[in-house]
Formats: structure tokens, C-alpha cells, sequence
């Protein structure tokens, strides 16, 4: 289904999960993205985010007001569960996986210590807080920058540890693009997956909103009385999203 012009896949939790399975069955490399209500947002002015989101091999809709507005065709994924299923689906299928992002190397260790205790069995091939990316937009185009020794380092390093999965925290559109632009320097990695803050929930650095106010789509809210600096983001997510929704189903009727 397309909304705002990016891609979304019409699908439930158990056939992306065994959709998963048949992507790292095979000699291909494939790319897992959570689009939600900011990121649509975002792709209206950033173009080149809105192509790379529309070259993931899997959407999941991230986003109760996504799943509102297909009037339930999109069924909410979350980025934080779904990993929790990958990392669940690797320790029984013996596949390995890699962490890159969050900017911290003290999330990354209690996210390992975090993920062992519930999947002993997990083969953690190792994690990187990821390089000091940057952006900048150039003719309706926003590009990474980054340090190229850094990010050549950090490759060279997954490469060593040979993983099936990587999953990349760096927060949405810079972690989209590095993944698009990126994924093949990593010839191990069957399956790359942007995440954004799930290193921070799965690590225990910050709480997970109740599980009812999640499936009533007010997450939200809770969010914001953790983090009212967030207050930018959910007006985007909100009122902005609703704005350009509405705004092109009226253009679409005329």
C-alpha cells in the first residue's frame, strides 16, 4: 500500500516473522525498514529518504495513526518487538547477530547483557555505537556525512564478525541511508533492519509505555511526559502527518 507516496507492506506479525526466515534462507541481502508517521513526514521533503524507504524489502507499519488512516489494511509492527522476534528467531535458527548505533558504547554492552538473559543461546557477533553521522540538505536531498575512516573501520569490523543480522540504531532517515548505502560493503549480512530507539527500550535505558496505552495508540502521550523535548516530533507525528494525509486524499479527489 502506498501512503505519501512511501510503500508500506499490507502484513501481520507471524508472516513478516516467516518472511524473515525465508530472506535469510536465501544468498541475498535484504532491507527491513519501520516507516511511521514522522518518517512519512520527513520523506515529503527529503526525497532521497522517500526512495530509500521504497527500497526496503519489508515495511512494517510502525504507527497506530498509519494503521487509522488504511482503516486497518496496515497492521502496527512495532520496531522494538520486531527486533525482539528477530533476536528470538536467531537464537533458535542459529543465526548471528550484530548491533551498530545508539552513539553509546554503555547502551550497546547492557543491550548485549539485556538480550542474554532472555535469549542465552543468542550468537552475538558484537556490537559498535556507530559512527558520528551528520546531515545536510542538498536540492531537496539529504545527505549523510560522516568521518570516511570511521565508517570504514566500523565496516571492516562487521565484516570480521561475519553476522547474518545487523541491526542499526541511528535514528530514522540516517539509519535508512546507511543501510541502502552501505548494506553490500557487508557481504555476511543477510538481513539489515533500522531500529531507531530500540537499543535504548531493550537495554532498559528507558521505559516502554504500558502495553494498553501501546495497542491504544497513545504511546504518545506517555512519551511525552518522559520526554517533553519530544514535543517537536509528536506535533510532526500528529498533527502534521494528519495535514498531509488529508491534504493529499483531497487532491486525489478533485
Amino acid at each position: 500500500m502506498l501512503l505519501l507516496g512511501v510503500r508500506i507492506d499490507e502484513i501481520n506479525l507471524q508472516d513478516a516473522i516467516e518472511k524473515v526466515d525465508s530472506f535469510l534462507q536465501s544468498h541475498n541481502q535484504y532491507k527491513i525498514f519501520t516507516p511511521n508517521p514522522e518518517m512519512l513526514v520527513d520523506a515529503q521533503t527529503d526525497l532521497y529518504f522517500k526512495e530509500v524507504l521504497n527500497q526496503g524489502d519489508l515495511n512494517l507499519c510502525d504507527g497506530k495513526g498509519i494503521e487509522f488512516v488504511s482503516k486497518g489494511r496496515l497492521k502496527r509492527i512495532s520496531g522494538v518487538d520486531f527486533m525482539y522476534e528477530l533476536c528470538k528467531l536467531a537464537e533458535q535458527k542459529k543465526y548471528s547477530v550484530y548491533f551498530l548505533g545508539s552513539g553509546s558504547i554503555d547502551t550497546i554492552e547492557q543491550l548485549i547483557l539485556n538480550l542474554h538473559k532472555q535469549f542465552p543461546n543468542l550468537n552475538i557477533a558484537g556490537g559498535h555505537e556507530g559512527p558520528r553521522i551528520t546531515s545536510e540538505f542538498e536540492n531537496d536531498r539529504m545527505i549523510l556525512s560522516m568521518i570516511e575512516e570511521e565508517n570504514n573501520e566500523i565496516i571492516s569490523n562487521i565484516v570480521m564478525q561475519d553476522p547474518d543480522l545487523l541491526f542499526v540504531a541511528f535514528g530514522h532517515g540516517k539509519q535508512e541511508k546507511w543501510i541502502y548505502e552501505h548494506l553490500r560493503d557487508v557481504p555476511s549480512v543477510k538481513i539489515a533492519m533500522g531500529v531507531g530507539g530500540a537499543f535504548d527500550f531493550l537495554s532498559g535505558n528507558k521505559n516502554r509505555a504500558p502495553k494498553w496505552m501501546r495497542d491504544n495508540g497513545v504511546e504518545w502521550a506517555y512519551r511525552l511526559v518522559q520526554e517533553p523535548q519530544r514535543f517537536k516530533r509528536i506535533w510532526k507525528a500528529t498533527v502534521i502527518f494528519l495535514y498531509f494525509y488529508f491534504l493529499r486524499k483531497c487532491n486525489s479527489d478533485l
